[in-house]
């Protein structure tokens, strides 16, 4: 019965005194509000970047070979001007991957450049990506087609100027006309169009239908690179258990290729998802080590104003204490009294901090790329703070109510 006359009398006074109830909870309501907002905006972008942005940017379960990094940390000029020196991937290069590789994958490469595409109706589209590929990359990257088809081996062995419009570009050049059997000149060139990607979305707000995909061998290579030379070589193992011996395989075979000495290191780089996002691993770990003491400065400030705010209550009844330490109440029970009562209100402000952080971070996933992730444990996690920080806060003027002398307390104006 106590624990339930305490959690109304709080209430009472959350409804007599609103503004200084809301002031006395409002470090409460900062506080899990900011760990509920960081919390759920960085476990959703794991979740984003561990799956949609991977599979979007690496393909699943793949190793890429590139002439360097795709993230650098902290080049120095002397490092930037080692990576320059270092020699391109030649389309020997794959053909002896494809040799030599003794484990089941599909080989792909792709060149990647910018430009403008404009149909042959006189519409156009800006910021397209132009990608000279060949046919693998399609079921590499899990590019579905929507309409038409996508070029084969043959037209790709052959150069044939044709290419695949993602959607966006399709719909913006041709508005409602089937694109199919069209012409689209990307940056001059001129590409029969054969097929229409199926809606891929946006990566980090960047639109991944406005693309563009012709034979790497075709007259695209004027554009994307120097003849004769791929931008990244896609390996993707037909069993996700070998993706480490075939990047150890492909290593080898580039630098038997490149003549290098045991001693020397490798001049073009070996990348997989994991390695990829090892940086995404140290900001997020940085994020959640910080964000303890960010939360609890809010918390520490909330629990003293809370403290003084008892205090006040305290005084404000002390001619009710008296009354009832008269009539038998024992320390205890004054004492459980006062913490049931600042526990309440701090565990209101830290509801109402759930709900404002909740709010916030959808907000923020809602006008921003960034995805947001509520996992319920935090949830409680942040209610539980309220009511330890309640109850550490009202410790103080418990203690003080229950040392309270009855005879000076019913003589207290």
């Amino acid at each position: 019965m106590q624990l339930w006359e305490g959690i109304s009398l709080a209430f009472q006074q959350i409804r007599t005194q609103k503004l200084k109830s809301f002031f006395s909870v409002l470090g409460v309501i900062l506080g899990v509000m900011f760990l509920i907002v960081v919390v759920t905006v960085v476990q959703g972008m794991d979740q984003y970047v561990r799956k949609d942005f991977t599979a979007q940017v690496f393909g699943v379960n793949t190793v890429t070979l590139r002439r360097w990094q795709s993230v650098s940390i902290n080049t120095n000029p002397e490092e930037w001007r080692a990576r320059q020196r270092r020699p391109r991937i030649q389309y020997a290069d794959v053909d002896a991957i494809r040799r030599q590789l003794s484990i089941p994958a599909r080989i792909g490469v792709e060149s990647e450049t910018g430009g403008d595409a404009v149909g042959d109706n006189g519409r156009s589209v800006t910021g397209v990506e132009i990608m000279g590929a060949s046919p693998e990359i399609f079921a590499i990257r899990d590019l579905k087609i929507a309409r038409g088809r996508a070029f084969t081996p043959q037209e790709a062995d052959a150069g044939v100027p044709v290419v695949v419009l993602g959607s966006q570009t399709a719909t913006t050049i041709f508005q409602g006309v089937d694109p199919v059997g069209h012409t689209v000149r990307l940056r001059g060139f001129p590409y029969r169009v054969i097929g229409v990607l199926e809606e891929r979305g946006s990566l980090l707000g960047r639109s991944l239908d406005n693309l563009a995909i012709a034979p790497a061998r075709s007259p695209i290579q004027a554009l994307t690179g120097p003849r004769g030379t791929v931008g990244n070589v896609v390996i993707q193992t037909l069993d996700p258990a070998q993706l480490r011996d075939a990047q150890l395989e492909i290593e080898g075979i580039m630098r038997t290729r490149h003549r290098l000495r045991p001693t020397e290191p490798d001049d073009f780089s070996l990348e997989t998802a994991d390695q990829a996002i090892s940086f995404w691993d140290k900001i997020s770990h940085i994020l959640f080590l910080a964000l303890p003491m960010l939360v609890s400065i809010a918390l520490v400030v909330g629990g003293i104003v809370i403290m003084n705010i008892m205090l006040v209550s305290v005084m404000e009844r002390t001619r009710e204490i008296g009354v009832r330490k008269a009539i038998g109440a024992r320390r205890r029970d004054i004492m459980t009294q006062v913490l049931i009562e600042s526990a309440t209100l701090s565990t209101v402000g830290a509801i109402f901090g759930v709900a404002a952080g909740i709010g916030v971070a959808y907000l923020v996933a809602a006008l921003s790329p960034m995805p947001a992730a509520v996992a319920p444990k935090w949830l409680a996690l942040g209610v539980a703070l309220g009511v330890g920080v309640g109850v550490v806060a009202g410790a103080y003027p418990a203690s003080k109510a229950s040392k309270l002398d009855p005879v000076d307390a019913l003589r207290y104006e």
